[in-house]
């Protein structure tokens, strides 16, 4: 940590506090994350759901930890400086979102979203505290903590994610549950966005649920069978209440709009889709989204390109177009960078690198690693190759989803 200096508290939470870093020999402004308990041995760092999953995942919608450091016993995460998170960032609004910010943000969730499923993981704490930005040009999605695999062993923690963004699924304790709580969340936040308060903010879990069915309407056992059967099991009374009109609580939002939200916000998980759907079908994100990667696979040649593209397609667009659509341009030099190659799991002779294998770094009875692209393929001890059995069914398409 001796390359590093701290100047004020970002936040304090559960597992760990939040400090503002300067990196000395460059001058680099970085956000350290100091971890509470101790670990004594890289075994118990690299084996961390957090680390494991940061590092997989290399997305310019993702967070990325730049390093991790083991120093006296205590672990430090490294992440690039994002000027605030989305909350402060909605508390500090006089005004509403203009339509054109609410679809740019919503797409950047997304599409990050959709790179953390496709590789594996699900979030389970998507709010807005955890989505950071640089205004309203860049989103990405941060904290880790409670992220899973999908493919890891049931049941779950019971308890996961902030009470207002918390899937009906969640909230009746079922003991299955997977990536759709995350679409969940994010129907819940594109809500806040345009509106710029909760759609959800209920008081307690009962409070919750009760206020889910004033928008959803009274849950039926023909709308979600095993929901109403785990209501049953814990002996709720789920209350008798007509839908409310997502058009009603959110005025401002355009007709494609509340159709994603409404399709997102559905009591079944089964019936919600993909976030890879969402980004692909629906026309909030407008038609020149969608064709996008029709037009890159027909005319450019690029699959694999198209499947792990690290950049908001706004970026493609121009490039493609010649016209500034209102979305900042990313840096596209990258786009041509090959992969890097995964490295062995670190050990106190071999930290891990951005460019491979190098040697470690003492520091005060320490070492020092550079986060990597790949990172050990271990599986936590919870870990199995079965998936949720619950959501092996086919999530439909959005253009099958009905609604009263």
């Amino acid at each position: 940590m001796k390359r590093y200096t701290a100047t004020r508290q970002l936040g304090d939470g559960t597992f760990g506090s939040v400090l503002l870093g300067k990196r000395l020999d460059s001058g680099e402004l970085v956000a350290i994350k100091r971890m509470k308990r101790k670990f004594y041995s890289w075994d118990e760092c690299v084996n961390l759901r957090e680390v494991k999953s940061l590092q997989k995942l290399r997305h310019s919608n993702v967070v990325k930890l730049k390093e991790i450091i083991r120093e006296n016993d205590f672990l430090y995460f490294v992440f690039e400086y994002m000027k605030e998170n989305l909350l402060q960032l909605i508390k500090a609004r006089n005004k509403l979102f203009p339509e054109s910010v609410v679809r740019n943000m919503t797409f950047q969730i997304l599409q990050g979203l959709s790179f953390i499923h496709k590789n594996g993981y699900f979030h389970r704490d998507l709010k807005p505290e955890n989505l950071l930005c640089t205004g309203t040009e860049m989103v990405k999605i941060a904290d880790f903590g409670l992220a899973r695999e999908l493919r890891s062993l049931q049941p779950y923690t019971e308890y996961v994610s902030t009470r207002w963004y918390r899937a009906p699924e969640v909230l009746l304790r079922s003991p299955s549950y997977s990536s759709p709580i995350d679409l969940w969340a994010v129907s819940c936040i594109v809500a806040e966005l345009y509106t710029l308060r909760p759609l959800f903010p209920g008081t307690s879990e009962v409070d919750e649920v009760f206020k889910i069915c004033q928008v959803l309407g009274m849950l039926k056992k023909s709308d979600w069978p095993e929901g109403f059967n785990l209501a049953t099991s814990l002996n709720f009374c789920l209350p008798k209440c007509v839908s409310t009109s997502l058009r009603c609580l959110v005025p401002n939002a355009c007709h494609e709009g509340i159709t994603l939200m409404k399709n997102m916000l559905q009591w079944d998980p089964c019936k919600r889709p993909s976030a890879s759907q969402v980004t692909l079908e629906n026309n909030l994100l407008g038609r020149d989204h969608i064709e996008l990667k029709r037009i890159m696979l027909d005319h450019l040649h690029l699959p694999a390109l198209c499947e792990k593209q690290t950049h908001p397609a706004q970026d493609w667009l121009t490039l493609l177009t010649g016209k500034d659509h209102g979305c900042p341009m990313a840096a596209h030099s990258s786009l041509l960078t090959p992969p890097l190659a995964s490295t062995a799991k670190p050990g106190n002779n071999q930290p891990i690198s951005e460019n491979g294998p190098r040697s470690g770094c003492r520091l005060q009875g320490g070492t020092s690693v550079q986060a990597t692209e790949g990172c050990d393929d271990t599986e936590d001890a919870a870990s199995n190759s079965k998936p949720p059995s619950l959501y092996r069914c086919t999530q439909r398409p959005l253009s099958d989803c009905n609604f009263q």
